[in-house]
């Protein structure tokens, strides 16, 4: 099955809700980066919350990006959406896999460890716009929650799973995002309050054959889906967009490599593509410098 995004308002139209089935993209990104279960699962949360977030983006130029860093084994998870939640990303230790906790469950705050979350939307203007926060957990959703609070001021509901298979293939992938708006009654907040804490994990919806409509009408009787969209992992480098990166070293830099390594290797994180450029690459790139300088 496709992977999917719904968009709805419920509670009156004071609640806005993303939902989201993502099995396919993150077992995509699984695959390319070949990683173990903790870092599958904590690359797989953040990736589904950066597509849902990225459905939140106007403009097709625009650009979300979380930046998780922590201090344990797995160091980091970076993960990059637009506005079509087409999504990109990579773990700092793919390779990482701790114990599980004692209920069974992937120890992701562990994997994780103490540290900092950064969102960063790149809307076009002279400067992007990001808000920090410190982890609250290392669970990733409660963290994306308490940035919503924090640096948006806006109440949220966030939760995110990945289940991993024996096989290490992704199995299912979800998540929800649920934001009240400023005009809110308070029986809409109190229902909340009430249903989102006994909700089941996305995972056990899924695994139970629930739909992504099941899980907005587990939550609201009103519901109106507003769009469905698609989301994919998708990576947009190239070998030109590859080069003009090498290129914009300098001149010096780009004499150095020539002279010292006689070309250059350059490896896309979120793709794991490789693009070698060869000696008579660098020789041309500085003689395009050369060029520009003699008009």
């Amino acid at each position: 099955m496709q992977d999917y995004i719904l968009r709805a308002i419920a509670g009156q139209g004071s609640v806005r809700i993303f939902a989201a089935n993502t099995k396919n993209l993150v077992g995509n990104a699984a695959k390319i980066h070949q990683s173990m279960p903790a870092a599958t699962v904590a690359l797989g949360r953040t990736l589904t919350a950066a597509a849902m977030m990225g459905a939140t983006l106007k403009n097709d130029t625009d650009v979300l990006t979380i930046d998780i860093r922590g201090n344990g084994p797995l160091g980091g998870v970076f993960a990059v959406a637009n506005s079509k939640s087409q999504v990109k990303g990579y773990t700092m230790n793919p390779l990482c896999d701790i114990p599980r906790k004692p209920n069974g469950k992937t120890d992701v705050s562990g994997a994780i460890g103490i540290g900092v979350l950064t969102v960063t939307k790149d809307m076009g203007l002279k400067e992007p716009v990001s808000g920090q926060v410190e982890l609250v957990s290392g669970e990733i959703a409660e963290d994306i929650t308490y940035y919503f609070d924090v640096s948006e001021q806006t109440p949220s509901g966030v939760t995110l799973g990945v289940l991993v298979d024996r096989d290490y293939s992704v199995r299912q992938a979800g998540g929800i995002i649920l934001q009240l708006m400023p005009d809110a009654k308070d029986e809409i907040v109190a229902r909340i309050e009430k249903i989102w804490p006994t909700l089941p994990a996305v995972t056990t919806l899924l695994e139970e054959g629930r739909t992504v409509e099941d899980m907005l009408y587990m939550l609201f009787d009103d519901v109106e889906i507003l769009d469905t969209i698609y989301p994919e992992y998708a990576c947009n480098c190239s070998r030109e967009k590859t080069a003009a990166a090498l290129k914009s070293v300098g001149f010096k830099e780009l004499r150095k490599i020539l002279e010292e390594d006689k070309g250059a290797n350059m490896h896309c994180h979120f793709c794991d593509s490789n693009y070698v450029f060869e000696e008579q690459d660098i020789m041309h790139m500085i003689a395009e410098y050369v060029q520009a300088v003699l008009g």
